[in-house]
């Protein structure tokens, strides 16, 4: 069985939305404009790359990296790595070329049967809706967070506010950093 790992920068309280300044959102760039960039921080991203042998977001992220990151250099790892964005709405035509082979998956079902298939570490990027699913579905494996020393309010949540059984986890690396931003690793127990 593959490994389902969810990476994302999140606040303090929770909240996932717009880190990098995708327009819409009135706090959107938190991660560069309120918090001084420390490299040493965000190590385990270029681990990230290293480690995945496959990608997988929901339609609004795919529609937001897809037409920037197969050129960025800081990326280039994913260039021709396989990707799958679930989504209902999204159709062949409207993927990007030049990026890597991707595949759209229709349901929850689909990600569940591809984490059933040979090969190495799925890497789930932004996605707050998708991410969100995917852990109240019980198909995330890991959590690779670097948690900032913010509180945003309002915005998207990487975790959902289902009433669910409590959901243990490992905490398998750990790293606080000059600039507040707090790495944590944790293994999601079954």
């Amino acid at each position: 069985m593959r490994t389902l790992i969810s990476t994302a920068f999140v606040s303090l309280d929770g909240v996932v939305e717009a880190p990098g300044g995708e327009p819409g959102y009135r706090n959107s760039g938190w991660t560069f404009t309120d918090v001084e960039f420390l490299p040493d921080a965000f190590e385990i991203k270029g681990r990230e790359q290293q480690e995945a042998t496959a990608m997988l977001m929901g339609r609004i992220s795919y529609e937001a990296f897809s037409p920037v990151w197969p050129s960025m250099e800081d990326f280039a790892e994913y260039k021709d790595m396989p990707k799958y964005v679930v989504s209902t709405s999204l159709t062949d035509d409207a993927l990007v070329s030049g990026w890597g082979e991707t595949t759209v998956l229709r349901s929850l079902d689909e990600v569940a049967a591809l984490k059933e298939t040979e090969g190495g570490p799925i890497i789930v990027h932004g996605s707050a809706t998708l991410n969100r699913g995917l852990s109240d579905a019980g198909l995330i494996d890991r959590y690779h967070l670097l948690v900032f020393p913010l509180l945003l309010g309002a915005g998207k949540r990487l975790f959902s506010d289902t009433d669910k059984d409590a959901q243990k986890l490992e905490l398998v690396e750990h790293e606080a950093y000059p600039n507040g931003v707090q790495k944590n690793v944790f293994n999601v127990i079954r």
